[in-house]
Order: C-alpha cells, then structure tokens, then sequence
C-alpha cells in the first residue's frame, strides 16, 4: 500500500467520530482504519476547512483508476448507510476518503478483495461549506 495522503478533518467531525468509535462494542477492522485515520488528521474548526476537503456528509465524485469507473458517494455514520451512494465512514472506503482533498489519491481494497486506487475529482457538496454544522452526529 502507498503511503497515506495527508489529510484534514474538523474539530466537530473527530469529535463525533470518537463518540461513534467509543460507543462500538465491537471494535473491529474499520474502526481501527477509521481511529488510525483519525490519529494521523490535521484537526482544524469547521469554519476553516477548505472546501475541496471530504468532511463527515459530504457527497463526492471520484473515478476507480484502473477501470475509469466513476463513483458518486456521501460519507456517512453508519445508521445512515445503506442507500444508494451512501457509504459508512466504518467502510474500508469511508475511512479512506475522510479529510481527502480534490486531486489526492487513496489505494483502498474493493469488495472483491482487489487493490483499487481512487481519484478524488470532486467534493460535489460538503455541509461545512453550505454553511451547515448542526448535522446530527
């Protein structure tokens, strides 16, 4: 695996995560992918987090290079995942694409057990840049 991408969250997002990761009984391999993102994040306010940074809700656009596939995805808390697009920030794939920024890469390990490199190429909605703050955690 490649090295990390630095990588930026808000004050409020690692503060519910750590709730969220405090609050599983069963602490299995995303929460530790999830806690060793959380532990290597560049933490700043939600008011000073650049927009083209994947956030706790956000909805981005990023393509699977090797087969040029694009996804549309909305990083979400578990008991919101399920949907159509919506992946939990638990997902191999969620905890990877926290705090990306536009035009940064992650190498993360698909369902099917092969190694896959993502494209960010854009974050298409991010609450903290629509002003929005008081999502419930």
């Amino acid at each position: 695996m490649s090295s990390a991408p630095p990588i930026t969250i808000t004050r409020l997002d690692l503060q519910r995560l750590e709730r969220l990761l405090d609050s599983l009984e069963d602490f299995g391999a995303g929460a530790v992918a999830l806690q060793a993102e959380l532990d290597r994040a560049e933490v700043v306010g939600h008011d000073e987090v650049p927009a083209g940074v994947v956030t706790m809700n956000s909805r981005v656009h990023c393509r699977e290079e090797s087969s040029g596939k694009d996804y549309h995805l909305t990083l979400v808390y578990p008991q919101d995942a399920g949907g159509e697009g919506r992946v939990s920030i638990l997902a191999p794939v969620g905890s990877a694409l926290l705090g990306l920024s536009v035009g940064q890469h992650i190498d993360w390990v698909g369902p099917s057990g092969k190694s896959l490199k993502l494209a960010l190429l854009a974050v298409e909605y991010q609450p903290e840049a629509a002003g929005e703050y008081s999502r419930p955690a």
